[in-house]
Parts: C-alpha cells; structure tokens; sequence
C-alpha cells in the first residue's frame, strides 16, 4: 500500500516556529529513508500553532535537503493566488528537482477572514473563479492557449517535466469538480470524517478522462497515529484531542499540548462529543490496530494511496510513529 505524509510543521508548546520547521526537514530525510513516496506540506495563514504559511519556500528547501521522495503542496490555496504566479513557482521548482514535484491546490482560504483580507489586500477573495483558475494553471502548466486576455504568455522556465496536479478538498463539490477536470482527487479525512466513500464513489463514476490522466487517481488523508500498543496510542492521540478541540472554540493555543496535560483536562459532555466526532477522522493505534484500519480504510474508499497526518506533542513519538506505520503499509 502507498503510504505518503503530509507535515503541517505543527508547534508543540514550548517550541518555537523555527524548532517545528527543522523538525520538518528532519522528518522529510526521516520518511525518504522508510520508503515513503510523497512528502507534502501545507498552507495556513495568521497561525500560532502551525508554521508552513508558504508551501512553495518550503518545498524548495526540503527538495534541496532530500533526493529521490516526491515533494509537494497539500497545498496551495489558489483562490488567493494568480494562476500565473503559481504556475512559474511550481515550474521553477520542477526545473530544480525534475520528476519529484507535486502541486495540490485548494480553495479553501487557510486561515480566518482576516488573513484572506490580508492576502488579497482587501480584495473579496473569487471563489467562484476556482474552476476557470483550475484551467488557466493547466494551461499555463503545459504551454497551451488560455482563452482570454493573457493568451500568448509563457510560464517560465520551460521545464521538461511540469508538476503533478492534484485537486484537494473534503465535499462532493470538490469531487465532482475534480472528475471533471481529469484530475487525480485526495479527499481529506482529516478534515471531513463523514461520507468519504460515496465521495470517492461519485469521483470515480464522474470522471472524465484528459490528456493529464486517463483513469481516476485518488488519495485519502487521514490523521494517523501509530504506537507499540493501542493504549499508548490513545494516551499520545489526547494531544491532538485537545488542539482540535481548542481549535474548535476558537480557544487561545501555544501550540499541541503534551499528552500528560491533555489526560488532565476535564471535558465538559459537549467537549467530550466533540472528542468523540473528532476520532471519526483518526487512526490511533498499535500496529495491528492501524493495520486493520488502513485495510478497512482501503477497501471502503477503493484509493490508491493513503496520506498520513500526523500531530504528536514529541517529536520522536512522531517519527516512531511513522517508522511503525512504515513497517504496517508493507503487510497491505
């Protein structure tokens, strides 16, 4: 089974933002090293707690640091974008790490309406233009005609290989959009627990093949935590437990809690189903456990290929987590 990450350069509480982004880059060698084939991380804007705000400085930087695992986005947020500016930055790193660079995009806006505000320098940010942007980064991805004032512009550097597209996103809009377009789909779990399969169902059955793909391609991704028991697996997933919670409640973070905090926090009855909903988009477990999963996980979705989230408070409980889950894709 296809395992990949992606690393939201999360920041434990009394870490800093540079301690989370080297913890990435030690990640990245980390999984080429177990075999993983995609490393992508992600954009989030005006955050305490996460600090990838910019995929495409950071992609650069670890495609440098590693050699042969794919790097990309997962991903850039085009509708704050120009699908120009994306295609040139995606095209300047496909000439620097040929065949290796993938670029997932999204609409969602990545952060509060403030920091689309920002982005857009008070602009309304047009997420109805998604779709025709969507074309326009095809086009300019691989030097054929855009069908409107910019027809006739090049994105350089002209790069024998140009980036993988994927489309992400977590609803049927997003699926549909996807299948239509030709594109390969990674739906997140992460995000949306409920109704994944039909999704992926309704991508597959929509799909129409284009020059880019000639068969539906999907991914699914998942927040996995993975430990030597079930029970120490739980212990270390009340971290994310209570981030997502606080998240939720728009409650002031400085980063995960350690597990030890976490156990020692009293949910309300609210909180606690909170808790419960949350679990939905979660593998936590010992090896066996997390081996059922991906298996049920696998056969439910009919995916290719399985990405990994993964929040931990300790760095190293992360990469034994990811060094278990190595060893577990093997046995699918």
């Amino acid at each position: 089974m296809k395992i990949n990450i992606l690393d939201q350069s999360p920041i434990s509480e009394g870490k800093t933002a540079e301690e989370s982004l080297m913890e990435t880059v030690e990640l990245a060698q980390f999984a080429e090293k177990l075999g993983y084939g995609r490393f992508w991380v992600s954009e989030h804007h005006d955050s305490t707690t996460l600090s990838g705000s910019s995929p495409e400085v950071l992609i650069s930087y670890l495609a440098a640091k590693t050699n042969t695992m794919r790097i990309g986005s997962g991903g850039v947020m085009l509708t704050h974008y120009s699908a120009y500016k994306v295609a040139e930055n995606f095209r300047l790193l496909s000439g620097l790490a040929p065949g290796r660079i993938d670029l997932g995009i999204g609409r969602a806006p990545g952060g509060m309406p403030r920091a689309s505000f920002a982005l857009s320098e008070g602009r309304k940010r047009e997420v109805e233009r998604f779709p025709e942007q969507i074309d326009d980064l095809l086009s300019f991805l691989h030097d054929r005609p855009v069908p409107h004032i910019y027809n006739g512009v090049r994105a350089t550097p002209i790069v024998q290989i140009p980036p993988e597209l994927w489309l992400l996103g977590s609803n049927l809009s997003s699926a549909v959009l996807a299948a239509e377009k030709g594109l390969p789909y990674t739906f997140a779990r992460f995000i949306n627990g409920e109704g994944g399969p039909d999704l992926l169902k309704a991508y597959r059955q929509r799909f129409q093949p284009s020059v880019h793909l000639d068969k539906p391609k999907s991914m699914v991704a998942v927040f996995i935590i993975c430990s030597e028991t079930d029970e120490e697996a739980d212990y270390l997933a009340g971290s994310l437990d209570l981030s997502l919670m606080m998240a939720a409640q728009g409650m002031k973070s400085n980063g995960t809690p350690s597990p030890e905090k976490a156990a020692a926090y009293s949910y309300n009855k609210y909180e606690q189903v909170h808790v419960e909903e949350n679990r939905k988009r979660m593998i936590a477990g010992g090896p066996e456990t997390v081996q059922s999963e991906l298996i049920r996980l696998k056969g439910e979705y009919k995916t290719d290929e399985i990405m990994a989230v993964t929040i931990m408070y300790d760095f190293e409980k992360k990469k034994r987590s990811f060094e278990l889950l190595a060893e577990v894709a093997k046995t699918i």
